[in-house]
């Protein structure tokens, strides 16, 4: 067993619980870690025996691109559409952040981590 792990992708969508964030839109991070056995991966040097990074960037590309009040949700969508998209993954955590979120103080980023 191994783990994936792509960190820092970014992403500029329009999600939140008020309709001034859906309007505005906001800065996004997403980190993604994927448990998978790469043994084959690490004998036979093939793509096949591992995740492809570029597919896993399209998933959470694509959750990000639709339209949700909660971060939650969002994580729940990733979790699911990656387990969907490669199902040799043992297991799936997300964490994405909402930079400057609005709670009437400073706060650099808010983030919700979730495991499935």
């Amino acid at each position: 067993m191994g783990k994936v792990s792509l960190e820092g992708m970014e992403f500029y969508a329009r999600h939140g619980y008020y309709e001034e964030e859906r309007v505005i839109g906001n800065k996004y991070s997403v980190d993604i870690v994927l448990d998978v056995d790469f043994s084959e991966a690490v004998s036979d040097d093939k793509l096949e025996g591992t995740v492809n990074y570029e597919k896993v960037y399209e998933i959470v590309r694509d959750v990000m691109g639709t339209n949700a009040n909660l971060l939650e949700h969002l994580a729940g969508k990733m979790i699911r559409a990656l387990q969907e998209g490669f199902p040799e993954v043992n297991h799936v955590k997300v964490m994405i952040s909402k930079y400057n979120p609005p709670i009437r103080g400073l706060c650099k980023r808010a983030t919700v981590e979730l495991e499935g």
